[in-house]
């Protein structure tokens, strides 16, 4: 029979997931805080709601008579929404509140990781005191990551030697309304993540992607949810060994057999340090830019993973086709500390060429689409090389224009990826 899905989420990441589920025999609707344009069009009913408000999306979920949900944010799994729709009967993919604190509780992530001798992690330590976490910071002889210990929305880590000295991060905690910080070794490598399908205690992984979370090109800038991001053809990125896919899935499997009753997307942010791979985080959902890489090439039908968890059966071994992907975001200008909206975007799905469209954070007016002052929208290109990828993305946006917004042109250039290999190969010296 049809399934009828419950989408929550109105973000680019929760249209690459309606994306995946369009084709397949489901009736699809949707609820988010923003009407997501693509998203509206590839469903039956789009429900403007709080997305975090659990009764909220039970009430809708059971509108619509939806026999199971996905849950694509971070933010709707802390208030319990996952917790909430299986309460009523509704199979959720996505963790409950308990295990989605891998996510939304760094300290209990990090004290997790050594309770069960899950390898990958820095020396660290967490405070409730922001005078004491100063004191540390400025006796610790080396430099730190500074993490507030809530969703912060990918732009609340600082990180000394880097981004901001040591006594611009204790002004930073003393200014701030944190009430609690994790301090942790900076790990210095290339960034890379593996997301993975979680249920009844099985995963199936993905290829690898590389992030780009700073605001400019080359790396500069305050840190953002992500202004883009690349994959390969095959799992690798172009600096990793097979080993190094092989030690981050490990830690993976090692995370789902301790965190019982896990299901949803698990994603293992990595770096690849002179050391091997160590842990960054773990997000309790799709990333975003991400699951604009990943879900475009799934061959196997998502729809086929969502039944098996939520039948007890085996998951579906995960099939992806070949092409590399380069994704790229155009956010407002001034994003992510001063931004702007009210742009009038000039692009379509039907403007954008070869390249894919996922509209982001946007508001659909009687006239068009326009910003808002988070992510707008991000083109992915796809093709046998991240280099052609990144061409089909940049003359979409060429096409559309992005006067008004702001891109990073650099990602998944093949200087960039080169320095991203030859960086690698001097920490391998």
């Amino acid at each position: 029979m049809d399934e009828i899905v419950l989408l929550v989420g109105g973000g680019g990441r929760e249209h690459a997931i309606a994306r995946a589920l369009a084709d397949a025999d489901v009736t699809l609707y949707a609820c988010a805080s923003n009407r997501n344009p693509g998203i509206a069009r590839l469903a039956a009913g789009f429900e403007t709601l709080d997305e975090t408000h659990p009764t909220a999306v039970v009430t809708y979920a059971t509108e619509v008579d939806a026999t199971m949900a996905v849950i694509g944010p971070e933010a709707p799994l802390e208030s319990g929404v996952a917790d909430a729709l299986d309460e009523a009967g509704v199979y959720t993919f996505g963790p409950h509140e308990s295990e989605a604190r891998i996510e939304t509780d760094k300290a209990f992530q990090r004290r997790f990781m050594a309770k069960h001798d899950v390898p990958g992690s820095p020396d660290f330590a967490t405070f409730d005191d922001m005078d004491a976490a100063c004191e540390y910071i400025d006796g610790y002889d080396g430099d730190l990551a500074v993490k507030p210990a809530g969703l912060t929305g990918g732009k609340g880590v600082r990180v000394t030697g880097d981004q901001i000295t040591k006594a611009q991060a204790m002004d930073y905690l003393r200014e701030s309304e944190y009430d609690r910080v994790v301090l942790e070794e900076r790990l210095i490598g290339e960034e890379f993540t593996v997301q993975a399908l979680v249920a009844n205690g099985e995963i199936r992984v993905s290829p690898a992607v590389q992030d780009h979370k700073r605001a400019y090109e080359g790396g500069e800038g305050p840190n953002t949810g992500g202004m883009g991001s690349y994959s390969d053809a095959g799992e690798l990125l172009p600096f990793m060994t097979d080993e190094d896919y092989a030690d981050a899935v490990s830690i993976i499997e090692q995370v789902v057999e301790n965190l019982k009753g896990y299901k949803g997307a698990l994603y293992g942010q990595f770096m690849l340090t002179a050391d091997g791979v160590s842990v960054v985080e773990f997000n309790a959902r799709f990333g975003d830019p991400e699951a604009m890489n990943t879900l475009p090439v799934l061959e196997t039908p998502f729809i086929d993973v969502l039944r098996a968890a939520r039948d007890g059966e085996p998951l579906p071994e995960l099939s992806f086709s070949q092409p590399a992907t380069v994704c790229k975001y155009a956010v407002p200008a001034g994003y992510p500390t001063d931004p702007s909206g009210g742009t009038k975007v000039a692009i379509d799905e039907d403007s954008a060429g070869d390249a894919l469209l996922f509209y982001a954070s946007v508001d659909e007016r009687d006239d068009g689409v326009y910003t808002t002052t988070s992510r707008s929208f991000a083109v992915v290109g796809r093709a046998d090389s991240i280099d052609a990828a990144e061409g089909i993305a940049e003359e979409a946006l060429s096409e559309a224009g992005t006067e008004g917004l702001h891109v990073r042109h650099d990602i998944g250039t093949a200087e960039l990826v080169q320095r991203r290999v030859d960086h690698v190969e001097e920490l391998r010296e």
